[in-house]
């Protein structure tokens, strides 16, 4: 086994600087810049510890309201695929830290589902998020820029189900011009987000999120 495929206890994790936002903020554009924005330290103990920047959801700049959180009945995604990039991971289940601060996916080499939107096949943007890189080395989503318009994502639900989506475009951000309402807003149709961090890092934080947008293709 190499060195990125040894287990990573928690403490190890290094967490990336994603720059995930609940909605936008009705005052001075995205929640997360300035005064609302919250931080969520890794843990100490690894040796390259990076600070992941976590707004609090804020309220729907144009008057409509953003999808909330699934119903208790509707089956909870379980898994992920990504064929063109070989990742096939379990979810993780993540909401909100008492402080209001996104949980992140414990283990570098597993993606999480944020509760606190849709469930994938549902109406609206489900987002998953994931850690490019641990202190051990590439993480669930390292390749996650790679993709292209056309490739498939498959996520499982815990009913045996799956909900197939197909990417639409890739797009990187620096995290002071964080499309909130784009990437979080309202949407017509089923929609996927997945979100990692982007850029060179440099020894302390990544300055950029990466985005793909995916829409629905079928559900089995």
């Amino acid at each position: 086994m190499g060195r990125h495929a040894r287990p990573r206890p928690p403490h190890r994790i290094a967490l990336g600087s994603l720059a995930l936002l609940g909605a936008a903020s009705a005052v001075g554009g995205a929640v997360g810049l300035g005064p609302h924005l919250m931080r969520a330290d890794a843990p100490a103990g690894g040796d390259r510890a990076v600070r992941m920047a976590v707004p609090a959801p804020g309220p729907d700049p144009v008057g409509t309201t953003p999808p909330g959180p699934a119903p208790a009945a509707a089956p909870r995604p379980s898994s992920l695929s990504i064929p063109a990039i070989q990742v096939r991971t379990s979810l993780e289940t993540l909401g909100l830290s008492p402080a209001g601060a996104l949980q992140v996916p414990v283990r570098p080499e597993r993606a999480g589902w944020f509760d606190g939107g849709p469930v994938p096949g549902q109406v609206g943007p489900a987002v998953v998020v994931g850690h490019v890189d641990s202190v051990d080395g590439p993480a669930v989503f390292a390749r996650l820029s790679s993709l292209r318009p056309g490739d498939v994502i498959t996520v499982g639900l815990g009913d045996g189900s799956s909900v197939r989506f197909r990417v639409t475009a890739v797009r990187r951000f620096a995290k002071d011009r964080f499309p909130t309402a784009e990437v979080y807003g309202p949407q017509p149709d089923p929609q996927l987000r997945l979100i990692t961090c982007g850029g060179a890092f440099d020894g302390h934080r990544y300055p950029d999120d990466i985005v793909v947008f995916a829409r629905l293709a079928t559900t089995s």
